[in-house]
């Protein structure tokens, strides 16, 4: 049963501040709520980040790899054309067609050029 009764003032102030301090405690427990979601989501972030990278340095190093076979591939053809020259015999045809293929895919990859 309530009653009509007015309520005494100091009553209704202490309500209020009992309000206001229930209020604010429901909002820094929201803040801390709100700052460990931001920690997490940070968290997250940088490990995405960190395994794009691996993964990144992992394929330019199989590309590095790649391209040092294949340079090596061509240096191999133009030491071999070069010592066949050196020997003071004349080097085949097909020998000069691999030395000029050779040295056109070399300068077209150094160049970014096409052969």
């Amino acid at each position: 049963m309530s009653s009509n009764r007015p309520v005494p003032e100091h009553e209704a102030v202490e309500r209020a501040i009992a309000r206001v301090l229930d209020a604010e405690q429901s909002a820094r427990a929201e803040i801390n709520e709100a700052r460990l979601r931001a920690a997490a989501l940070n968290a997250e972030a940088r490990a995405r980040a960190r395994a794009i990278a691996e993964r990144t340095e992992r394929r330019i190093g199989r590309i590095r790899a790649t391209f040092e076979q294949r340079i090596a591939a061509e240096v191999a053809v133009l030491n071999q054309t070069a010592a066949a020259l050196e020997t003071g015999r004349e080097p085949d045809r097909a020998a000069l067609g691999s030395l000029e293929r050779a040295v056109a895919r070399l300068a077209a990859e150094l160049t970014g050029g096409a052969p």
